[in-house]
Parts: structure tokens; sequence; C-alpha cells
């Protein structure tokens, strides 16, 4: 599946986007070592660069990138490399330099710093000073997931104007499956992909879980998520959890929406997912999809 092409909004509910990429990538070790997860090659294409463009289509200007010591790399990806620009300049790759300025075109690109990895609200907390006053939500999205085809977070800007409020990206997962999740208690709209949340339970058994919608790695988060970060309790390990910081603002009456998405997916978070993503992206490649389609089929021995 390829990302859709870049069609920026005239107008948006959201100025910054937040990418929590702080972690060590321990299951794609001994690669990580040397090379963060989030710029290992999707094709020829890091993750990092593929949910970068995502949030730029959906408008957002700015890219905060939560980072931790000795990631230095992930956010040196995205600033200019003249030297290298030139030696293709001068040797006529056109193609070749295209596609290096473009990570440093797509969207302005600063970082933070969380020193020690306590939790998916603590990293998105070490965004907030990074923020202006024209800030009044966020976008967040995990690098780990890639949602196809793009441009749900410009659904879920709509539904932020219509409602206020947060709204978190859902996928309809199969009951047999929803113990894997966090699972949102919703209640209908009157839009059929559109539910308000009344509560969220993370990996129910089967037989409890209030709905088949699950958390997917896109959110909009109204400013007000960095007052809940900071007055909930640390869990295990020490961690602030998103979502307990969502449920505070629930409880207290904010408004929160989830969009369901009835598109596709891919976990990048480890080796199987990552492998699943680069061959669908190869496919959907003129350069290397014919061929890879071939020596897939005889590979598998079909016809």
């Amino acid at each position: 599946m390829r990302l859709e092409s870049l069609s920026m909004s005239p107008s948006t509910a959201f100025h910054t986007a937040i990418v929590p990429a702080a972690g060590l990538g321990t299951r794609f070790l001994p690669a990580t070592k040397a090379v963060p997860k989030e710029l290992l090659p999707v094709v020829d294409t890091p993750g990092i660069e593929l949910v970068a463009r995502e949030a730029a289509e959906a408008g957002a200007s700015r890219l905060v990138i939560v980072s931790s010591p000795g990631k230095e790399a992930v956010a040196e990806y995205f600033r200019p490399n003249p030297e290298l620009e030139a030696n293709l300049e001068s040797k006529g790759k056109t193609d070749l330099l295209e596609k290096v300025r473009r990570a440093s075109s797509v969207i302005q690109v600063e970082t933070a710093i969380q020193e020690k990895a306590l939790g998916l609200g603590h990293a998105v907390g070490c965004a907030e000073p990074n923020l202006t006053g024209d800030d009044e939500a966020v976008a967040v999205l995990l690098p780990d997931d890639l949602v196809l085809p793009t441009g749900v977070l410009k659904t879920m800007a709509e539904v932020r104007r219509r409602h206020g409020g947060s709204v978190l990206c859902a996928f309809d997962i199969p009951r047999a499956e929803i113990s894997a999740y966090g699972v949102f208690d919703v209640e209908d709209t009157d839009q059929d992909d559109v539910k308000r949340v009344k509560g969220m339970v993370e990996k129910p058994a089967a037989e409890d879980a209030p709905s088949t919608f699950a958390a997917a790695g896109r959110y909009l988060l109204d400013r007000a998520i960095f007052d809940a970060l900071k007055r909930i309790t640390p869990g295990a390990g020490g961690e602030l959890q998103l979502t307990d910081a969502v449920a505070l603002l629930i409880s207290e009456g904010h408004p929160v929406h989830v969009v369901v998405h009835r598109g596709g997916r891919h976990d990048l978070g480890n080796p199987g997912g990552f492998l699943r993503a680069a061959v669908d992206f190869a496919l959907d490649d003129p350069d290397y999809g014919p061929q890879l389609t071939e020596w897939l089929r005889s590979r598998l021995g079909v016809g």
C-alpha cells in the first residue's frame, strides 16, 4: 500500500504533531545497536519519514520528535545534507536527489528529550515545552503504526471541529483477538464511524470487552491532556500512561470521540510486521513490484 500523495490542508485543527521515538528498539536487536528503529527503511524510506509525511498531509507544520540520548540520528535525518546533495546533482542523479531532499522539506522538525523511559504519557508530556500559545490541540502519531490509507487525521480534525475535546483513532477488531488491545467503551453518535467514548479497558477478556473498537496509534488531543498527565498516578515501573490521562479527562466531562478507521494497518514495532509492511509497499512500487511478485509466486509455488 502506498501513502497517498501530499495535499496540505488550508486550515487545520492542529499545528504540531508529536512522535514518541525514545524507545531502544529491543525487538530489532542487534540492528538497533547502531541504527535507530525509526530509521529502518520500508523499501527505501524510513518509517519516521512516512509518519512525518502523514502529519504534514493532515496540516501539521511542526513535528516534535521525542527522543532519548544517543538517538540524535533520527532528527538528523530531517536536516539537509549539502555535500551529498551536491554530489548527486553533479552526477545528474535527479531522482535520488529528490528523495534525499524530501525529508528536510516536508515539515519543520525539532526534538524533545525523554531521559528515562517512563511510559507513553511521560513521553508526550516531554513535548509540552515545545508548544506555543497557538497549540490548542496536538496530534500524536506512534511511529510503529502505519495507518493506511493516510487521511484519518483529517477526519479526526473534522470531528474535533464539530464536537470539541479530543479524538482518537480506533480499529474494529474481531472479538476473538480483542484481548491484546486497549478497548473503548462507546456510545453511538449520528455518524456511523464516530463514537463517543465513555471509558477504556486495557486488554480485557473477549467476553468482558465493552466493544470491539481498539485503540490505534493516532491521537488528536486537546491541550488539556498535559494538565491531566500531571495529575495521574504512575503505574507499574513508574510509567505514566496516556490512556490514564484520557480516562481522567473523560471522568471530568471532557468530550472524547473515536473515529473508526476502516482501512489497513502495519505494525513496524516488530520484525514480522515490519517485513509485511516492506513487502506490501514493494509490491505497489513500479520499480520493485513486478519482479517481487514473480519471485514470490515462484518461492511459494503458486501460479
